[in-house]
């Protein structure tokens, strides 16, 4: 009977929704840029436009992870549009290699990973079934760091999640820049995201008057919510069942709230 009733409700629920994934290739300058906007059919030809979020990868680039959660965004309901910063058909091979393209971006003004992401939302602000009054933007590890640049830009978005990203500014000025609510999802033992940096991230929105949440889950190292990270605390980054689980559900609630 059980099984009866999961395949009545799968069925049911396949039945109102019709999820879309199109490729779209933009440009950065002269940097080609590859990513993809994923959308439901049916709750698009209901609402006529629907909220957006974009969602920006982790150190290892546009990929199944990624594109995953964005298949996630769309099922709730919203526009997700995959932002690509490495470039198009730029992937790196191991960790070593995203290592190194992540500091690329990471390091200096960060002037570079601005420019890429603000192409992105360029993207999306140009899509006729979006919302522009309610675009939002998220990422992991890599991809929190590139979310928060989007806010310090100033940039008028409904809201900013960081999923266990760098937190450090360029600029303590930055903060004020911030038009947007935050949402901070932290990793509370996470090695690569010292205390003095919290500390300092927190002291900066703080005399900003930045209305921000900060959740930090204990247990909790880098990349929580990448079940490929494994299950060794030791390593400094691992997969946190407890933690994916509730940040998902803090991120739900959150963007019903901007939106």
């Amino acid at each position: 009977m059980k099984l009866l009733m999961a395949a009545l409700f799968l069925c049911t629920s396949s039945a109102f929704a019709k999820i879309k994934t199109e490729k779209i290739d933009y440009k950065d300058g002269e940097n080609k840029l590859e990513g993809s906007i994923v959308y439901d059919e049916v709750k698009l030809k209901k609402h006529k436009k629907l909220p957006a979020v974009i969602i920006v990868h982790d150190w290892m680039g546009v990929g199944e992870y990624v594109n995953m959660r964005a298949q996630q965004l769309a099922e709730l309901g919203y526009v997700a549009f995959v932002a690509d910063i490495y470039g198009k058909d730029v992937h790196p091979k191991d960790a070593n290699e995203a290592g190194a393209l992540a500091g690329k971006y990471k390091a200096g003004d960060r002037k570079d990973m601005r420019s890429r992401a603000l192409a992105g939302y360029e993207v999306v602000k140009s899509k006729k079934f979006v919302n522009t009054d309610k675009i939002s933007a998220m990422g992991y590890c890599f991809g929190g760091t590139v979310a928060l640049e989007l806010a310090r830009m100033g940039l008028p978005l409904a809201g900013v999640i960081s999923f266990h990203g760098g937190l450090s500014a360029v600029s303590p000025e930055d903060a004020k820049k911030i038009k947007t609510k935050l949402l901070i999802l932290h990793g509370a033992i996470d090695p690569y995201v010292s205390a003095v940096e919290v500390a300092t991230f927190q002291k900066e929105l703080n005399e900003a008057a930045i209305n921000y949440e900060f959740v930090a889950y204990s247990g909790a190292v880098h990349a929580f919510t990448i079940k490929g990270a494994g299950n060794d605390i030791k390593a400094g980054a691992a997969y946190n069942e407890q933690a994916d689980k509730r940040s998902f559900i803090a991120m739900k609630d959150f963007l019903t709230e901007v939106n």
